[in-house]
């Protein structure tokens, strides 16, 4: 989303970001909840690091260190984009890492290090390293605006350690750098049906540093509970923590529904003593189904507020995306987006609505290597897009892209 978005960002604001407001009692709560969990789990119930999309290797070892239990994951994604208003200075508005126009670009280059718990043969421990260079780097590890060392982290995308502890089905604890959750589409092309990102995946956080935990608290539900330095800071620029708190449940076999809530102060306090006004809120869900083995849909519905100043009326920004990809005959797939944000200025410079549609049609030559063919068309109410001539500016902006995804190693599954 971002390099020209944070560049624009900060020449305007700095990043507004949430007050926590959660009393401390909800902690108490969460890990409340987990203890009478463990009392009523049967002493047979799967940990929560027993996840089979974690790729764990099934080879045994007597050692807990053993390299056994290492997975790794290398992925790069390249792409050539044209867009019709010929920019003056080939910048893509409104993009995550496809920021560049008539360019042939490395949107990312990744390097995934994971050893997953498996206390099913006594390890509780683990760990992830997630090396991140190319665009990508520029675009989501942040700017000065909003972290005091940007430049100390710039290519840690990930890096936490993980503890499961024998309550209930197993409490899951992350210390650390890690990925936001909130909003669908994630940081690896691969495991998304588009190759761009859309306006949620720009718009909403990009990732914490703090402390998470997970409890399934039944085989359907698992709540989780993070206390964060903040949106986009490795380091935290004021003495506030944000919290967040995310349900997910799985009602039925190929239904899935997350909903989270989060809020923190998110404005540095020039290391006064007083607090930070600004305060910063976001709602999300998101709910996934596959409706055939060949089709699945998917909607992204939040809604974020902020504040400037305590007293101030809160700047609101609502979006909601829908998506459905199609898997057809063979190694060929089709997807669509569409994308509405009803936009009073945090997004952009100007309030706004804004909207997008994506085709997109994919060929795996195999796994590991696969090419998409993306049209896309972004729109506003307002001029907003630049355009081959200076101060001309369009209301839409269309762009045609090929992407080249590969990717390989022994970790399997979604990154």
């Amino acid at each position: 989303m971002k390099e020209n978005t944070v560049a624009r960002r900060a020449q305007h604001r700095q990043w507004r970001l949430g007050e926590a407001t959660w009393p401390i009692s909800l902690l108490a709560c969460v890990f409340g909840a987990a203890v009478l969990a463990n009392a009523q789990a049967p002493q047979d119930a799967q940990p929560a690091a027993q996840q089979p999309d974690r790729g764990q290797s099934t080879a045994s070892s007597s050692s807990p260190s053993s390299l056994a239990y290492v997975q790794f994951g290398v992925s790069l994604e390249g792409d050539y984009e044209f867009n019709g208003n010929r920019p003056f200075d080939r910048i893509n508005l409104l993009r995550a890492y496809d920021t560049r126009a008539n360019v042939f670009g490395i949107q990312q280059a990744a390097i995934v290090v994971e050893s997953a718990p498996a206390v099913e043969r006594g390890r509780r421990f683990g760990a992830r390293i997630d090396l991140q260079f190319g665009q990508a780097t520029e675009a989501v590890q942040g700017s000065p605006a909003n972290e005091p060392r940007p430049e100390v982290y710039r290519n840690l995308w990930q890096a936490y350690g993980t503890y499961v502890f024998p309550v209930g089905r197993g409490l899951q604890v992350d210390f650390g750098k890690f990925a936001s959750n909130l909003g669908y589409e994630t940081n690896y092309a691969k495991d998304n049906s588009q190759f761009s990102r859309g306006y949620l995946f720009n718009f909403l956080p990009f990732y914490y540093s703090g402390v998470r935990a997970a409890l399934p608290v039944t085989g359907a539900v698992t709540v989780m509970y993070a206390v964060t330095n903040g949106i986009q800071q490795t380091e935290d620029f004021n003495d506030f923590k944000s919290q967040e708190m995310t349900l997910a449940v799985k009602p039925a076999r190929r239904v899935t529904w997350t909903v989270s809530y989060y809020a923190g102060h998110e404005r540095p306090d020039g290391e006064r003593p007083d607090r930070p006004d600004a305060v910063f809120r976001v709602f999300d869900t998101y709910l996934s189904v596959i409706v055939t083995p060949k089709l699945t849909l998917r909607a992204d519905l939040n809604e974020v507020t902020n504040t400037v100043r305590e007293n101030d009326e809160a700047l609101s920004l609502r979006g909601v995306g829908v998506y459905a990809r199609y898997q057809a005959s063979g190694p060929t797939a089709l997807s669509v987006r569409y994308e509405h944000l009803d936009d009073e200025g945090l997004f952009t410079p100007i309030a706004q609505v804004l909207e997008e549609a994506t085709a997109t049609a994919e060929y795996r030559f195999a796994d590991g290597f696969l090419l998409r063919g993306e049209l896309r068309r972004d729109w506003s109410n307002r001029p907003f897009f630049t355009t081959h001539v200076p101060g001309r500016l369009r209301h839409d902006q269309n762009t045609v892209t090929v992407g080249l995804i590969w990717w390989f190693g022994n970790k399997g599954g979604a990154w």
